[in-house]
This record gives C-alpha cells, structure tokens and sequence, in this order.
C-alpha cells in the first residue's frame, strides 16, 4: 500500500513543505523564500531567519496539501530535516513536525540535511545511484561523503571554514553585486578573464579532502581594495571587476572538481553525486561534467528545484520507512 509523507525544511532560509509517497512521487513542493529579507545584510541573518519559519510555515504546509489535494488526516508519516543547520531555524521544523505527528498518532522521520540532498540525485535519477561519492556544495555546507546506501554515509572531508556559497555571497559584497551573491558572480564573471588573477587553490594539491575559502576570500578582498580595505569602495562595473569575480570563481571551481576526482580516485567509486545551490554555477557543472567523462564516472545533479532547500528530498524518509527507522518523540535539532 502507497503510504503519503509530509516533509518539511528549516534548516536555513528557505521554509519549505512537501507532499511525496512511498513510490518517491512528488505531489508537492512548496518553497517560501527568505531573500529579500536577508538582502540587506548581503547573507543569512539566524535571528531573521527564525522568524521568518515561524510566520511562514503554517501557509507552506497549508498550500503543499492543498496543491497535492491531499487533507491532512490522510498523512501517513511526517518527516523533517532535523541536521545540520541554524538551531534556532531546526527548531521551528522539528517542533512543527513533533506536534502535527503527536496529534494525529502517526510516526515520525528525522531526515539528515545533507544526506537528503544526495538522495535528490537519487529521485532525480528514477533508479539507484548507490554507492557514490556525494559532494554538498551550498551556502551553508561544503562536504565530501562516501555514500554506500541511501542511509550509510561516512564523512570524507568538508570545509574547514567558508562553505563555497558563503564566499560566493562575501566575494559579491566586496564587488558590490548585491544578494544573493552566486547568480551574481556568475553574471559578473561571464564578462571577466578568468586567469586575470592567481588567487589561491587551497589544498588543491594536497592528499586531504578538505576545503578552505577563506584565504581565497581574503585574496580577493586585497585584490579588490589593497591595503586601504577599511576605506574603500566596491569597485564599479568595468572589466576590472569582471576579471576579479571570473578570477575568483574560477579558483572555486578549481578546488571543487579538483577534490571531487581526488575523493573517487580513492574511494575506487565511479559515480558522483551533487546537490546544494552552489552547483546552479554553469562553470562549476561544465567542468565538474568534463572531469567525469575523463575520468569515467557517471555525474548526478538533480533538477535546480532539488537543488536548492526544499522539503521533496526529505523523501529519503521513506527508505527510513521501509525499515522501521522512526524517531522519538523527544527529537531535537542537531545544529551540526
């Protein structure tokens, strides 16, 4: 029997609701986004955010079930992102799910934030993609997983500092591209030469799988403004700023396919998958694409509506289902 899951998403700034069933049909995915509330500040503000989950939530859940015509009493299992993420954003979404499964006596999933993005692939894909390598590039999390199941990941490597979409979002304040800041490297960057400057690849030629951007951040900060960083403006549009955001763009990029080929040459796997909102970047898909043809690995990005946050890959939930994987009712949110 088709069993019918509610998923939701707080974990960051996006507050999201989603219908799916057991056979991963996505009959709902509804997405409130934070943006122009954390525009002002040029990145996510966890206070702001907060609130922001707290008014939104209830209409997201009420437009997911009204798009997928299906009332609540009819929800078989409730499911939510409980970690990583902003605590006090985690909070809203696990109390919500908590209370909506204690009133209506059905079970509860906690889903892992990271591994749900992953398993988007997975749904992406419409069959098995296990075991991979799995790369979470986003605003919040840069991370390499050895992905053997759905459900069994272990942590390669991750970012030591900056997730990519942070120094993207930094990077965009200093060239004064406004928020948020990947779509606006991006566009910038079209312009520029991306070998206009040798910004650092950190790690890049090391055995490790970890990042850093924050040296690469800093680089451009100097690069930008010079010694008078306190003082001076964001420089004005011209092909001195196209060169520095291409620049920039660039070393992430370098970095990022550069520690993807590393982690599948040593986990001997010949699959990647890819989620998060930094892989919206069509340099970083380009080239993520012409490493794997080289080096014969199969490349899984899912759509851009599961890409970015959003509550459908909480459908990772029902391989949790499937074996009896429920949470307890004194779920709390795992910040990291």
């Amino acid at each position: 029997m088709t069993a019918l899951f509610l998923g939701l998403e707080t974990s960051c700034d996006e507050t999201a609701a989603a219908v799916f069933d057991s056979d991963l049909r996505v009959l709902s995915n509804i997405v409130a986004t934070q943006t122009d509330l954390h525009a002002r500040f040029g990145g996510v503000v966890p206070e702001i955010a907060s609130r922001a989950h707290l008014r939104n939530l209830l209409p997201t859940i009420d437009e997911a079930l009204r798009q997928a015509d299906v009332p609540l009493e009819l929800i078989d299992c409730f499911a939510v992102h409980h970690a990583p993420g902003l605590v006090g954003a985690l909070l809203v979404g696990v109390t919500a799910a908590k209370s909506l499964s204690f009133a209506l006596g059905k079970p509860l999933i906690a889903v892992n934030h990271l591994a749900a993005h992953i398993y988007a692939c997975r749904m992406a894909a419409g069959r098995d993609i296990f075991p991979c390598v799995g790369l979470i590039v986003s605003g919040g999390h840069t991370a390499l997983l050895r992905c053997d199941t759905p459900l069994s990941h272990v942590r390669l490597g991750g970012t030591r500092d900056d997730a990519a979409g942070e120094a993207f979002d930094k990077v965009a304040a200093m060239l004064g591209l406004g928020f948020p800041g990947g779509p606006a490297v991006e566009r910038e960057a079209k312009l520029g030469n991306p070998a206009a400057h040798a910004f650092p690849r950190t790690f890049l030629n090391e055995d490790r799988l970890e990042f850093s951007f924050s040296g690469l951040k800093t680089a451009v900060l100097y690069a930008c403004h010079g010694p008078n960083v306190r003082s001076a403006p964001p420089p004005g549009p011209g092909q001195r700023r196209a060169d520095l955001a291409a620049s920039f763009q660039q070393a992430a990029v370098d970095v990022l396919v550069g520690k993807c080929r590393q982690a599948a040459r040593k986990t001997g796997m010949n699959r990647l998958a890819v989620g998060g909102g930094v892989i919206a970047n069509a340099a970083l898909r380009h080239q993520l694409q012409a490493m794997c043809d080289t080096e014969r690995i199969e490349l899984f990005i899912p759509p851009m509506s599961l890409c970015t946050d959003n509550a459908a890959m909480a459908a990772l939930a029902v391989e949790k289902w499937k074996v009896g994987d429920f949470a307890p009712a004194d779920l709390d949110a795992m910040p990291s």
